[in-house]
């Protein structure tokens, strides 16, 4: 994912905290910012370190990054957004991180399927 699709700045990262608009589910916590004004989404990934060592969390992130890489299509365009892990994700599988993310986002309306065809179809290619 380009850099230009990432939230890197701590001021940036504090701005999306502070709206308070967030959800959560058993793997990962999501704040979300409406941003109408930019031509797309940028998100910022945060893995603590009750996920383990670097290596793990890593890990993680690149799990994270290359599952919103294969959702681009199908996320929202006019937001900022945080993914923070959480330690539960530590030793999953790529599908079990791309399920909860789905999972996630879905219930924080940034991913939108036309049909739970296209879902059921990303979904079995992991």
């Amino acid at each position: 994912m380009r850099k230009s699709y990432r939230v890197k700045k701590e001021a940036d990262f504090q701005t999306v905290f502070e709206t308070h608009n967030s959800i959560a589910n058993r793997q990962f916590v999501i704040y979300s910012l409406d941003k109408p004004e930019q031509p797309h989404f940028r998100v910022g990934i945060s893995v603590g370190k009750k996920i383990g060592n670097a290596v793990h969390r890593n890990w993680v992130k690149r799990r994270i990054r290359q599952s919103l890489l294969e959702l681009k299509p199908q996320l929202r365009q006019d937001v900022d957004f945080i993914v923070i892990a959480r330690p539960s994700t530590d030793g999953m599988s790529m599908a079990e991180i791309k399920r909860g993310l789905i999972h996630a986002l879905k219930l924080a309306k940034l991913l939108d399927f036309a049909d739970d065809d296209e879902e059921s179809t990303i979904e079995e290619k992991n």
